[in-house]
């Protein structure tokens, strides 16, 4: 297994890196990133049917749609994320989301699962996973909150919308609507306190020891070269990100 620490934090890159992972390498990968402030939105959602415009603009949020499917979420510097990628006939998700649960527990945080296998304290949730298919490889990613700005992330997702207009293009005349969830962070429920940059750094070392034979890899150049292009030509276009785009 690959394990990559993405220290980008545009939501962009880091959507296109995910997808030219999942469709350009052979070997398992873990990849480890955050992003500046944004939405992200699944697949198969209506951008106007899930974010409060106004506000996202006002507050010069990013919209991304990333390559799976699953419902919104909103991003910033308090939020982790972790991108598990395997080549096989099947893939264990619930392998990583217990891997995920036992990291916790060695800080001292007891989790539960919810019925769409987001991880929740007390009935609030503090991680969502979605996954995709590509061929015989398979990508399973799941946010983590630890300090995330709850009232921010909130008022984004709280869509002032009844309907996409016309410029939709009408692709599509369904879409996924997210189910939506009381949220907490990480952070307030830490035995002690520590820091987002000593959380992440131990979370690495709990995935690192847990699984045997990960190596370290860093994108080279052509790595870099291809995933910007695919962010230019997809992920960071309005045709993609606002439902024009053939999904």
């Amino acid at each position: 297994m690959l394990c990559i620490h993405n220290t980008q934090t545009d939501p962009y890159f880091n959507l296109a890196a995910e997808e030219y992972l999942l469709k350009n390498f052979k070997e398992n990968i873990f990849m480890l990133w955050q992003n500046e402030p944004s939405i992200v939105i699944g697949k198969h959602q209506d951008v106007w049917a899930e974010v409060n415009l106004k506000f996202v603009q006002d507050q010069q949020i990013k919209i991304a749609r990333r390559f799976s499917g699953g419902g919104a979420v909103y991003h910033d510097p308090g939020n982790l994320n972790l991108t598990f990628i395997e080549t096989g006939q099947i893939m264990q998700t619930d392998k990583y989301t217990i891997q995920i649960m036992n990291f916790l527990k060695t800080l001292g945080v007891h989790v539960e699962v919810d019925e769409r296998k987001g991880l929740t304290i007390g009935g609030f949730k503090i991680s969502g996973s979605a996954q995709s298919i590509h061929k015989n490889r398979y990508m399973h990613h799941a946010t983590l909150l630890f300090s995330t700005d709850l009232d921010r992330l909130v008022t984004s997702l709280k869509s002032t919308s009844r309907q996409a207009p016309e410029k939709t293009g009408g692709k599509r005349s369904t879409f996924v609507k997210s189910v939506r969830s009381p949220v907490t962070n990480i952070s307030a429920h830490l035995p002690a306190s520590i820091s987002i940059r000593h959380f992440k750094k131990a979370l690495l070392y709990y995935f690192t020891i847990n699984n045997p034979g990960i190596q370290d890899y860093s994108f080279t150049q052509a790595d870099l070269e291809a995933i910007y292009r695919l962010k230019e030509r997809k992920y960071a276009t309005a045709s993609w990100n606002f439902n024009t785009y053939t999904l």
